[in-house]
């Protein structure tokens, strides 16, 4: 959850980290400190409240590579059965497709920082 940990990782040959508060929303926060330490060493996953397809567009900008989707996902499963977790799936795919045709970009890569404004720092 720190830099320095992300570093350490990176020191011993860790191929990657998940960074997770087990379904809190707080890691977003540390997601911006272990991609600073990995600088693009390693694959990143988040897992921390993804809930919306902005909510992968922001964790992507901030350095993950991959998102976690714990409980919709579940809430899918238990609805429906595996109709409702490709349902969860779709739904969040075409959440995240709107979000980077609103911010312009045309592919993961292209999702960058600069699209994430932190009202808290401000």
């Amino acid at each position: 959850m720190t830099r320095e940990d992300a570093e350490l990782a990176v020191d011993h040959g860790v191929d990657g980290l998940i960074v997770s508060s087990h379904g809190g929303r707080a890691s977003i926060d540390s997601l911006v400190e272990v991609a600073a330490g990995v600088q693009g060493r390693m694959s990143l996953i988040f897992d921390g409240g993804i809930r919306r397809g902005t909510d992968i567009f922001k964790a992507l900008a901030l350095g993950a590579n991959a998102v976690a989707i714990g409980r919709p996902y579940i809430w899918g499963l238990a609805s429906f059965g595996q109709e409702g977790v490709e349902k969860v799936l779709d739904i969040l795919r075409g959440e995240l497709l709107i979000a980077m045709r609103q911010a312009a970009t045309r592919s993961i890569p292209e999702i960058t920082p600069s699209y994430v404004v932190d009202k808290r720092r401000e």
